[in-house]
């Protein structure tokens, strides 16, 4: 092999493993930060369709209802304690140490994130609590009823415009 060629080849090898170097890096640090959605069922039981269960000390996001009754404060500090469950029947107890979000009370829709300490409990560190679509802030409310005032056209505008 003529030196030319040889020194081609050689960059070529190089040049395919560092961007496969660089691709199971990025692939490494895409799996580490993965927040993987869960049911309490599929905390307990695993998802249905391949048994996978979340590992403890994985960190997961869960979603469901608080269950009605099942909220535990502590009067010293932000420490709350609630159960979330799920239509399938399936419950876990989840534990958080700051400000719960304002749309948040029992019976209500949440989604929660954080860490899988162990079967069954999840030490949240992010709370969000669930709306429907039709909620509207009451200030957001206030402020379009004011500024959206409806048009009165003219008979001349509605025929030019294609208005009725």
């Amino acid at each position: 092999m003529n030196p030319r060629r040889k020194k081609r080849l050689t960059l070529a090898v190089a040049l395919i493993g560092g961007v496969a170097a660089i691709a199971s890096l990025l692939l490494y640090a895409l799996n580490s930060n993965l927040n993987l959605f869960f049911t309490p069922t599929e905390i307990v039981q695993g998802k249905k369709d391949t048994g996978v269960m979340p590992e403890i000390g994985q960190r997961i996001r869960v979603g469901g209802m608080v269950t009605i009754g099942s909220m535990v404060r502590d009067p010293d500090s932000l420490h709350v304690e609630f159960a979330v469950h799920d239509a399938a029947g399936g419950e876990i107890i989840v534990t958080y140490d700051d400000l719960l979000p304002d749309l948040f009370r029992e019976g209500q829709g949440i989604v929660a994130q954080g860490v899988l300490s162990a079967p069954g409990k999840l030490e949240a560190t992010e709370v969000l609590a669930k709306h429907d679509e039709n909620y509207m802030p009451p200030e957001v409310a206030e402020a379009m009823g004011q500024s959206h005032e409806k048009l009165d056209y003219s008979e001349d505008q509605s025929k030019a415009g294609g208005y009725k």
